[in-house]
């Protein structure tokens, strides 16, 4: 062999050798396109979840708390309260370094001027009674006048007609309504075309009924309501003899303007937005601090270590702090509305935090696929995941939870309309605590999860610690896993009936546009 032959043949084994190589290098390998997102939310989520706390959190109910101090006890949409509240989530999101805004919207202003029953005879006493909001008011000192109760209808739909209320019955006269089977308004309209003077609907559950007729135009005449056993003794006493009552219900209503705060990732696709959001505002009777200082907190500083971590997201992360939701979800509406159809398409869920840390909660999760079969139904098409990646991460941290009714009262009903996948937590307002809910969460059975509910004691001192933190470690496991990784909607679910929820009192929330029933 000549020495050409001889380079040759050595050409010829070495690309054999090759060969084989090639064959096995990775550049040929298939790659799975689900591995990095997973990969990276499952590490952010975890970063996140370990460093977003209750503790770190409560500086934030503080600075509401101070804030409600200084502005009249109370930090309601349209007030110096709101505002001061709004300015400083604004400020904090911006020194963080996300793209932050301030959404403007005119509303009709409302605050309590009195809210007072007594029953004059046959035996004297007081009652418990709220105002609903955009309620008509009586004249300064009330009125004096005589009971008439609708009948209570088998159907469950009494006062929605008016051949409930028989003629010349009710004329000067209080309505006593039972609450259910259509909005408050329909009942004191109905009644006020009976010659109604007034309207008392009590609850059909345990708990003060508290609620809104939905819109100034609404109200026709005083509305209030009342418990569900006073409701009762007062049908009782009626069905005895008369029943004569003081009735004052007055309420200032004027036309005031506030903002939405919303704020977003600088980074991250817009086509796949994640987005979460809370209420800022009180109500007029107190600071608010766990409806709904406590969500907003939460919110803030899950984005506060969003931000910290410097993390480039892949998905377009936008936190909202609503304002005038307790005049009837205004501010979640108002942006909801103004949405185009692009943005309502880019939006691929929305996960509402509304009271977090009641003092006798319970950990509920907003029922998505409603398996539990209780209340308004499923969701739009993916809350059924939200729902399951809430309760999949709960259960992995050991901590119990049940299901409430996805009824669209809160902040993620506007988003619902819509077609917008939702879902969050709450821990439970006027609601009363069942003996197996106090056996599953501890607390005390009997009792409200809120006994300071739309009142004056919702302060610093209304907050349970281990439920604020426990919700916390929700949020910032959801910022975490869905700032990355949005495949989980896409996943089946298996619908298991959780126990308890809103069937057993667990998701009474009656303030947030509660307008039926």
């Amino acid at each position: 062999m000549n020495a050409t032959q001889r380079r040759a043949a050595a050409i010829l084994a070495a690309a054999a050798l090759a060969t084989p190589l090639v064959l096995a290098s990775p550049a040929t390998a298939v790659k799975d396109p689900t591995a990095a997102p997973a990969r990276d939310a499952a590490r952010l989520a975890k970063k996140l979840v370990r460093e977003t706390t209750g503790q770190d959190a409560y500086k934030h109910l503080q600075k509401f708390q101070a804030i409600a101090d200084s502005a009249g006890g109370h930090r309601a949409a349209g007030t110096l309260g709101h505002d001061a509240s709004a300015a400083y989530v604004y400020q904090q999101l911006k020194k963080a370094g996300y793209d932050v805004s301030y959404e403007q919207f005119d509303f009709i202003y409302t605050q309590t001027l009195a809210e007072k029953v007594s029953v004059e005879a046959p035996a004297p006493r007081a009652l418990d009674i709220r105002a609903m909001t955009y309620t008509k008011s009586t004249p300064v000192g009330g009125i004096k006048a005589d009971l008439a109760a609708v009948p209570v209808d088998a159907d469950g739909t009494t006062g929605c007609e008016p051949g409930d209320y028989a003629t010349g019955a009710f004329t000067g006269k209080v309505a006593l309504i039972k609450r259910g089977g259509c909005s408050f308004a329909i009942k004191q309209e109905q009644a006020a075309a009976a010659g109604a003077a007034g309207a008392i609907i009590y609850n059909n559950a345990e708990g003060i009924l508290s609620g809104t007729l939905g819109e100034p135009a609404a109200g026709k005449i005083p509305t209030g309501g009342i418990s569900l056993a006073e409701g009762e003794k007062l049908a009782a006493d009626l069905a005895k003899g008369a029943v004569k009552l003081s009735f004052e219900i007055r309420q200032l209503q004027e036309k005031r303007v506030t903002n939405n705060v919303i704020a977003e990732t600088k980074g991250g696709n817009a086509a796949n937005t994640v987005m979460l959001g809370s209420h800022l505002d009180s109500v007029t009777a107190g600071p608010g601090i766990n409806d709904n200082g406590s969500g907003s907190a939460g919110l803030l500083q899950t984005a506060l270590e969003l931000a910290k971590s410097k993390d480039k997201v892949r998905n377009k992360v936008r936190f909202a702090w609503w304002s005038a939701e307790e005049n009837g979800l205004l501010g979640s509406d108002h942006y909801v509305k103004n949405l185009t159809a692009l943005d309502k398409s880019e939006i691929k869920l929305y996960l509402n935090f509304d009271m977090i840390a009641s003092p006798n909660y319970g950990l509920f999760v907003y029922d998505g696929d409603n398996s539990d079969n209780v209340g308004e139904g499923a969701g739009p098409a993916g809350s059924a995941q939200l729902e399951r990646d809430i309760t999949d991460f709960m259960t992995s941290r050991g901590l119990p939870h049940e299901g409430t009714d996805f009824s669209g009262r809160s902040d993620y009903g506007p988003f619902i309309k819509v077609g917008i996948p939702s879902g969050g937590t709450f821990t439970g307002a006027e609601g009363i605590k069942t003996a197996a809910q106090a056996a599953k969460f501890g607390g005390t059975a009997g009792v409200a999860y809120d006994v300071n509910y739309h009142a004056k004691g919702d302060d610093l001192k209304n907050v349970n610690m281990k439920a604020f933190d426990a919700n916390i470690k929700v949020i910032a496991n959801a910022v975490g896993t869905y700032a990355h990784d949005i495949s989980s909607l896409r996943k089946p679910v298996v619908s298991t009936p959780t126990t308890g929820g809103e069937s057993s009192g667990g998701g009474l929330h009656s303030d947030h546009d509660e307008v039926t029933e």
